[in-house]
């Protein structure tokens, strides 16, 4: 018999971890559960039940602890009630000992309070002595466990929110992405994007994630255009690709009359492959008869 495997998710806008629930078999999308983890034990929603058994990796999944209580989620509401004043609280133990480089970003109890983690962001990539703000939060929070985790700037900036760099209301991070992807510069390249910081660099400071959207769609499009500076025979006669439009798979081409013009992609032939197979057809694309349109028609249907 196939496990029951669910996907749980610990926080709104978080990575999906999947555990065996074939003990409650009940359970359905968006009821609240109690697993254990490395970190120990903690709440997650069911947001996805998974069918396809063969596309999750093999090994054992850890089992669902048990299904969370009407208790146990008004605890979760209480101590996540509490998360604001531990996080000033730790702001200011960490003024006291004076390390102006961290940023504490957040404050997060486990469901049951047991735990306490604070999200901390460094300002530079140097290393620091947390000896001393470890041991005054314990003074500070005697009956809870405390730990301390370096986050990235994305994570940051995910967990802050706000207004995106394209003017949206609720960054893409906050929003729906649960995971990061890698973005590089030549996404951008490929797309088009001009290269200042102010047109590439999201509010983390970090390449937008967005980048990697069309990223596939642009590398498709391209691979079936010619590139610039080629050679090309048009409807309106032979000309030079100036540039190329790839999600409307059209070329602008600098036309030898002096114009320059738009044309869909099936409009356009390469000049050189156009005049080595003028020479391979009987008739002569150059004669009085339909030599010049069977050329056009052969390419046509080789591009088919």
């Amino acid at each position: 018999m196939n496990p029951f495997i669910v996907g749980v998710q610990f926080q709104k806008v978080g990575k999906t971890y999947h555990f065996d629930a074939s003990g409650f078999l009940d359970l359905e999308i968006g009821d609240f559960v109690v697993v254990e983890t490395s970190r120990g034990k903690e709440m997650g929603e069911i947001i996805s039940i998974v069918n396809d058994q063969n596309s999750q990796r093999e090994g054992k999944w850890k089992p669902i602890h048990h299904k969370a209580t009407p208790r146990d989620l008004v605890r979760r509401q209480f101590w996540q009630r509490r998360e604001t004043e531990a996080l000033i609280l730790c702001r200011e133990k960490v003024s006291e000992v004076k390390i102006e480089s961290l940023k504490i970003v957040s404050a997060e109890y486990s469901y049951d309070g047991g735990r306490i983690t604070f999200l901390y962001n460094l300002g530079s990539d140097i290393k620091l002595d947390l000896k001393r703000l470890r041991a005054s939060l314990k003074q500070a929070f005697p009956r809870t466990k405390v730990e301390l985790r370096q986050i990235g700037p994305r994570d940051v900036a995910k967990i802050i929110g706000g207004f995106g760099a394209c003017g949206l209301e609720k960054r893409c991070c906050s929003m729906f992405l649960s995971e990061f992807s890698p973005i590089s510069i030549r996404m951008a390249k490929e797309q088009g994007v001009s290269l200042s910081p102010s047109e590439i660099t999201g509010m983390c400071g970090r390449l937008r994630c967005c980048l990697i959207y069309e990223y596939q769609q642009y590398i498709q499009a391209r691979n079936n255009l010619p590139k610039p500076k080629k050679r090309v025979i048009t409807p309106l006669g032979e000309g030079t690709v100036v540039d190329i439009i790839p999600l409307r798979e059209e070329v602008l081409v600098a036309l030898d009359t002096g114009s320059q013009q738009q044309f869909p992609i099936n409009d356009i032939h390469p000049l050189e492959e156009f005049k080595n197979l003028k020479e391979k057809i009987n008739e002569p694309c150059e004669s009085k008869g339909n030599g010049e349109q069977n050329c056009k028609n052969h390419l046509n249907n080789k591009k088919a």
